[in-house]
């Protein structure tokens, strides 16, 4: 089978270990920087080209679109898609995990557990909206934020309000949440493939930091989730709409809720706690749902 990822570092550890998993597994992979490709689109035949080369040939791609150029990359899986190559996951399935607050409407409309949220334009009603939520402290998060980026605590009324008029005062759009104590700066990794739970992991923030992110410092530990962790991750991958993801939980005292759906998570820290050969995984599960691509292509030799 002959593999694309769409990855602008190579080097990072989740790339190489794709990289490694497809050849172990005898596969023929390429990595491109998503950000150097351009395309035809026209009628008749439409191409995609890589520096200078044009790009044809492929039976998947694994769509490893960084938060920074998720307009573009998903311009580029879409003109893939149309051309016929198999998508570990879809475009629409990312575009609409990305939108923080589309993901938060899709998933509550669906019973699925968050922290109350609150969304609003006009700072006129910062006051209301932070009642709506339970009251300081809360959370502000940025809707463009990314591995922990983007997201304040405020710990006081007056300091949450301050944070909200700053962030509105530079045209940030951004969510306002409940802040679960009891949770503290701890959370659960879930990491679904072909809509199961193949590893999971408890994130624990540094002291001082009440995001658990392992980019921010945060420790990963093993960790057994329950049966309704289980099924609230993967009900929430399933309504996403993705094959691979990486599902955040919070424990609350009335059950899970869902913090975020992510798309292209990292597996580097999932791997190195569990021990569990992720990579490998996802590439298995390419084989089992893309090889219809792969077995015409060797029919037409």
């Amino acid at each position: 089978m002959k593999i694309l990822m769409m990855a602008r570092n190579p080097n990072l550890y989740s790339h190489k270990r794709l990289v490694e998993a497809a050849q172990a597994r005898g596969h023929a992979i390429d990595v491109i920087d998503t950000l150097q490709v351009y395309m035809n689109i026209s009628t008749n035949k439409s191409y995609i080209k890589y520096k200078g080369q044009i790009l044809e040939g492929y039976d998947a791609v694994i769509p490893r679109i960084g938060a920074s150029i998720t307009m573009y990359g998903l311009a580029v899986l879409r003109q893939l898609e149309a051309m016929g190559v198999w998508p570990l996951n879809e475009s629409v399935a990312i575009g609409r995990s990305r939108d923080k607050l589309r993901a938060i409407q899709l998933l509550a409309r669906k019973g699925i557990s968050m922290p109350i949220t609150a969304f609003a334009h006009s700072t006129k009603y910062t006051d209301d909206m932070i009642a709506m939520v339970g009251g300081a402290p809360i959370v502000i998060k940025l809707l463009e934020g990314t591995q922990g980026l983007g997201v304040v605590l405020g710990e006081t009324h007056i300091a949450a309000r301050s944070v909200i008029e700053a962030f509105r005062e530079v045209n940030a759009n951004i969510l306002v949440q409940e802040y679960i104590k009891e949770a503290g700066a701890t959370d659960i990794r879930c990491l679904i493939v072909g809509g199961k739970v193949v590893a999971a992991m408890k994130r624990t923030g540094p002291s001082g930091d009440f995001r658990s992110n392992l980019h921010r410092g945060g420790i990963g530990t093993k960790d057994k989730i329950s049966p309704e962790e289980r099924s609230v991750a993967v009900r929430s991958a399933k309504l996403m709409g993705l094959n691979v993801c990486g599902v955040d939980l919070l424990r609350t005292n009335h059950g899970p809720v869902v913090m975020e759906v992510n798309s292209s998570p990292g597996i580097e820290g999932i791997e190195k706690t569990t021990g569990i050969d992720v990579a490998n995984k996802i590439i298995q599960f390419i084989e089992e749902n893309a090889n219809s691509h792969f077995n015409n292509r060797i029919i037409r030799g």
